[in-house]
């Protein structure tokens, strides 16, 4: 991996270069003042978010400098992953004089495109955001705010500046080898459409790479748009089991629908983990109050976010590779065949 280091601060007369204008008509056109031409407003604007400038909405005499925040962006506030990650973040970040500010993108690059605008114009001393893939624009902007860009939960792919997370594919595999390994061969998987989910998909096809190694093939699949659910995760495993009832493992992109397809199981009477084994993703604390304990891989959530917040704030030097891979690792519980 070569990630692109971040260049200096873009600033009016890149625009004014881009776009053939004047840096006086650039400014007006930004701050949407002054009588300008709606073809001459048409080309700055191409030409600003094709750089990835944003303008800088601090007060003239703090121009020149950052403040001391540090923006987060993650998909979600209601997926009960982040606030582990979260919580990482502010714990490193507390004795530095550093202050996150949350913006959240809903899953959607657009969204993800609009909060990073915001937050990057009030010059923030760092950037760190869940995942790698981003829309153009987005990535210009990050790739030339000039500030240290994290981006975090995933190693599988290109990054802007510097990563900090797991390999999502590596899980995947891992995860069926262990399913492999405990004698269990006719496999159903159930999670959300992956449009967006690029980690919840990276996982799938790890998954279904080693499988596939061993001769063996997914049987059935449900899948589920929107938030997860103890809900879903009861009615996913009912309808996957009735096109598909001689299943004898199930696997859940996340713990939120394995735990509902758990209690499922157990309401239906199954015998867990010898009729019927059952596996999830994060190693979230829901998994506690569960009767039986189910099979995940800790994705290493509170770790991700400490670690990429003390390269924000100084405290850990970048890899070499910019790279800081963590190991995900494997919670047998008590949905699983011991082996």
């Amino acid at each position: 991996m070569t990630p692109q280091k971040p260049r200096r601060p873009l600033t009016l007369r890149d625009v004014s270069e881009a776009s053939g204008v004047s840096e006086m008509t650039v400014s007006r056109v930004l701050r949407n003042r002054g009588d300008v031409s709606a073809a001459t407003r048409e080309k700055v604007l191409t030409a600003a978010k094709t750089l990835g400038y944003v303008p800088n909405k601090i007060a003239g005499g703090l121009a020149s400098q950052r403040v001391n925040l540090v923006a987060v962006v993650i998909p979600s506030l209601s997926n009960l992953v982040f606030p582990d990650v979260l919580g990482g973040i502010s714990a490193e970040l507390d004795d530095t004089g550093l202050q996150p500010v949350i913006g959240v993108s809903n899953y959607s690059p657009a969204r993800e495109e609009m909060v990073l605008y915001d937050m990057l114009s009030w010059r923030p001393s760092g950037v760190i955001l869940a995942g790698l893939e981003h829309s153009k624009a987005a990535t210009a902007m990050l790739a030339n705010s000039g500030i240290p860009i994290v981006e975090i939960m995933d190693v599988d792919g290109q990054g802007i500046d510097t990563l900090v997370g797991i390999s999502h594919r590596r899980a995947g595999r891992e995860m069926a080898e262990r399913i492999l390994a405990a004698g269990y061969r006719r496999i159903g998987f159930v999670g959300t459409h992956m449009p967006e989910d690029h980690r919840a998909r990276k996982r799938l096809v790890g998954f279904e790479e080693a499988l596939s190694e061993k001769g063996v093939q997914l049987e059935a699949r449900e899948y589920y748009q929107g938030g997860s659910s103890l809900l879903k995760g009861r009615e996913l495993t009912e309808r996957i089991l009735a096109r598909a009832p001689d299943l004898d493992f199930i696997y859940y992109s996340n713990d939120m629908i394995g735990a509902g397809g758990l209690l499922h199981c157990l309401d239906q009477g199954y015998d867990i983990p010898n009729r019927i084994g059952l596996a999830g993703f994060n190693g979230v604390d829901l998994l506690d109050g569960l009767p039986v304990r189910l099979t995940t891989t800790d994705a290493r959530r509170v770790e991700i976010g400490r670690r990429a917040a003390r390269i924000i704030a100084g405290k850990d030097p970048v890899p070499a590779d910019r790279v800081t891979a963590l190991t995900p690792s494997f919670m047998p519980g008590q949905t699983i065949r011991a082996v």
